[in-house]
């Protein structure tokens, strides 16, 4: 089994490519040491085309794989692929490819499982067992054994062979725009974008003062932008506790970071540290236009307890009826979100789950629909005006 590590050796395999329909894809990548994932083999099947990409050689641009993921005329397929995306949108210059399909997604719409497993799907669909032996390839090696190779480009040949059977299964059910609506998320650049300034959404909020939330934005900022540049893993700039503990602190000198448990002995010398400084200097003189605007929400009124309880038990009955996961249609919050606000702005009440769940949902709050318990089995009736 050979690599392609040549450009033109590379535009004649995703040539033929291109003569499909679909073409399913998957990557190999290393990012324990990295901030940017590390782009280490591509995989991808169309027909009777079967292809292992060396991202690696020095010998391969990989331009010609970036016209087959921007050609609107084949599908992409993909098992879980937001990773998969990341790379190719920070790879190919914000490239995303399109039309896109998510095997694990639409696995779960047509009612095999919350987040099924590539391995259980191949297994469900396909009746087969996949080898895990290679799993824990360091993929970043050269050269990769026949074995490595062999499991590699196992992926992409049950992926190309999944496609069909799941998209017979979204037809007979009918749930082929539930893929869609879904895949508006995946194809947003906006999911793929890493704006250092929105770091801080990342962090769990312990204090709403302007001050601290200024600090902890510039602070989260600036480990984004460090670990960005310096190409490292957030952690290894600070963990999330010393985002805290500069937002408590909110140090403006220097010589003020040597108290700091967040930061090594030393650290206040650095050209690093002088950055954070000014970042911080700058979030603290504009605190309350710096600061993220966070609404002081607290939990949801008592007297609405009953009513999420009485939702959950319908999402429950609504997911048994259409043969899918409760978190599939609606989150514990969506419906903590509903039971207090008729137009809340949460998934639940958009596109095909309004027309599933949402919908009704509210319906049983304006008691235009009840739960009634029949043979052991709860289910829901519409009521008479």
């Amino acid at each position: 089994m050979k690599l392609i590590t040549t450009t033109s050796d590379l535009a004649a395999a995703c040539d033929a490519l291109a003569q499909n329909d679909f073409v399913a894809l998957d990557t190999e990548f290393m990012r324990e040491t990295t901030f940017w994932p590390q782009l280490c083999l591509i995989q991808a099947a169309g027909g009777e085309t079967e292809v292992l990409i060396d991202p690696l050689s020095e010998e391969i641009d990989l331009e010609p794989l970036f016209e087959l993921l921007r050609d609107t005329s084949v599908v992409k397929v993909f098992h879980a692929c937001r990773q998969d995306l990341e790379i190719f949108f920070h790879k190919g210059g914000e490239l995303i490819p399109t039309p896109l399909f998510d095997t694990q997604i639409a696995a779960m719409a047509v009612g095999l499982g919350d987040s099924i497993s590539y391995d259980n799907l191949v297994g469900e669909l396909l009746g087969r067992a996949i080898d895990k032996g290679s799993r824990f390839t360091d993929w970043s090696r050269r050269p990769l054994s026949e074995k490595q190779l062999t499991y590699a480009l196992a992926d992409v040949t049950h992926l190309r062979d999944l496609y069909p059977k799941l998209q017979a299964r979204l037809k007979t059910s009918n749930r082929e725009h539930w893929v869609g609506e879904e895949m508006k998320t995946l194809t947003n650049p906006d999911t793929y974008r890493m704006d250092p300034e929105q770091a801080w959404k990342r962090l769990k909020l312990r204090k709403t003062t302007k001050k601290w939330l200024a600090a902890l934005r510039a602070a989260a900022a600036w480990r984004e932008r460090e670990a960005q540049t310096r190409d490292i893993p957030r952690n290894r700039i600070i963990k999330d506790d010393g985002l805290y503990e500069l937002a408590h602190a909110a140090p403006t000198e220097l010589d003020q970071l040597t108290g700091l448990r967040a930061v090594p002995k030393g650290f206040e010398r650095s050209k690093p540290a002088e950055r954070l400084i000014e970042a911080l200097n700058a979030a603290l003189d504009n605190a309350d236009s710096y600061a993220p605007k966070v609404s002081k929400s607290g939990p949801p009124p008592s007297n609405l307890g009953p009513v999420v309880e009485l939702l959950k038990v319908f999402l429950r009955v609504v997911a048994e009826d259409e043969g899918v996961a409760p978190r599939l249609i609606a989150t514990v919050p969506d419906l903590e979100a509903i039971a207090a606000d008729d137009e809340a702005d949460v998934g639940a009440l958009k596109g095909w789950r309004r027309t599933v769940f949402g919908q009704r949902a509210l319906e049983l709050k304006r008691g235009e629909i009840a739960l009634v318990l029949e043979n052991g089995k709860v289910e829901a009736i519409e009521l008479e005006d």
